[in-house]
């Protein structure tokens, strides 16, 4: 058994679902997942351009540094926190090649999977694993719990390549997060800003996650989250790449996508909770069981959650989006620090510049102005939502004139 996420999965529990855990072999379900038609790519477009001119985002969104870049093994490679109006954009890519290739499965396993070599007992980064982009290298690609998300990276790299400024680690993560939402499923409280690993050396040792059978399935759950176990409710698993599943049922033969494999669900593009419905009914044949997804319903432990989101989807989905959330942050490293959100609240807008705030004229300053005053008073560590607690230009005025004052008496 991997310690991949050893000690964490009690972190990644709801806070209405906390149970006692070490891993996370939800990571490993999602393994056997297959993805939809794939148009085929040459391996060239894997490689990312140089980014030489691309800084890091110094603890402010917006504010950069310069970095190192270097070659291995034919990808060009960068670290550098993700740009926000980049990350906007591409979520919106991303939305599109959904509609297009029916993706959703495969992407959710690519986010989970770049997460989910975590080890909590090593501290430093990035030798803990975790979310940093190092899945994008050949030699963790052929990992065998990896199999075939190959063409998950084929399929995001065109949008990596268009966006330059965002990171690995947070495309990943923003398609996996984002796939479960146009499926369907609840809004994911992401937050952005991880810092990609710069090479291949940097790479986890292969077994960091953990399979989804014998010898003690219920033991191995106990060391995830029954929410995660839902998102069973996507993809498919094949054969040949995972040795579990059928070649096809009357759900898979059509596709959408490439044809074949065996789903958990009957609509398995559709996030719902009929992953825990179907498989505590087991009236079904052509719906696959795996060990671990029957352990749910057999172990105490597991199966009072289990019943919950079978009766009450709306529980599974808050749950589960404080789950996913969590897993997303694994090991990352984010600049700034604290991450970020690409998020605005409906309705919500950012604070207008207000130059009144810096400066006691009752004029209107041009926007040349505005922005000029704004970069000075950020530079002193002010800022328009945290100003400064007087008027910077005003005191220096007081003080000249209180110099010039006392000139003036030592002269008389």
């Amino acid at each position: 058994m991997a310690s991949s996420v050893s000690g964490a999965a009690s972190r990644l529990l709801p806070t209405s679902a906390r149970a006692k855990s070490s891993s996370s072999s939800a990571f490993s379900l999602l393994s056997h997942r297959s993805a939809s038609s794939l148009a085929p790519a040459p391996l060239k477009s894997l490689r990312s351009s140089p980014l030489v001119s691309y800084l890091f985002l110094n603890h402010k969104v917006g504010r950069r540094s310069s970095i190192q870049v270097s070659s291995t093994a034919g990808f060009s490679t960068v670290a550098f926190a993700s740009d926000p109006d980049q990350l906007k954009s591409a979520k919106e890519d991303i939305k599109e090649l959904l509609k297009t290739t029916f993706c959703h499965p495969i992407l959710v396993r690519l986010g989970w999977h770049d997460s989910g070599t975590y080890d909590k007992n090593i501290e430093e980064w990035p030798k803990r694993g975790g979310a940093n982009g190092s899945l994008r290298f050949d030699i963790e690609l052929k990992h065998a719990a990896n199999a075939g998300l190959v063409n998950a990276l084929k399929l995001l790299q065109p949008i990596k390549d268009k966006y330059s400024g965002l990171t690995y680690a947070d495309l990943f993560q923003l398609a996996s997060a984002t796939a479960v939402e146009e499926a369907g499923g609840p809004k994911i409280p992401m937050k952005y800003g991880r810092v990609d690993v710069s090479g291949p050396e940097q790479c986890p040792e292969e077994g960091k996650l953990p399979d989804a059978g014998p010898p003690s399935p219920s033991e191995h759950l106990r060391e995830e989250i029954v929410a995660l176990s839902g998102a069973h409710t996507l993809g498919r698993s094949r054969p040949e790449r995972s040795g579990w599943g059928k070649p096809e049922t009357k759900y898979t033969k059509d596709g959408p996508g490439a044809p074949g494999g065996q789903s958990w669900t009957v609509q398995w593009l559709k996030f719902d909770n009929s992953y825990f419905k179907d498989i505590k009914e087991k009236r079904d044949a052509d719906l696959l069981v795996l060990p671990t997804d029957a352990a749910l319903f057999e172990d105490p432990s597991f199966k009072v959650f289990a019943e919950k989101y079978a009766e009450d989807q709306e529980a599974f989905f808050k749950d589960y989006a404080e789950a996913h959330a969590k897993l997303s942050n694994l090991g990352a490293k984010f600049d700034p620090p604290e991450g970020f959100s690409i998020d605005v609240p409906s309705g919500a807008a950012p604070e207008k510049f207000v130059a009144a705030k810096y400066s006691t004229g009752k004029r209107e300053l041009s926007v040349a102005m505005k922005q000029k005053i704004r970069a000075e008073y950020e530079a002193i560590g002010g800022s328009p939502d945290k100003p400064l607690p007087s008027n910077y230009f005003l005191n220096i005025m007081i003080a000249i004139a209180v110099l010039a004052l006392l000139t003036s008496l030592v002269v008389n």
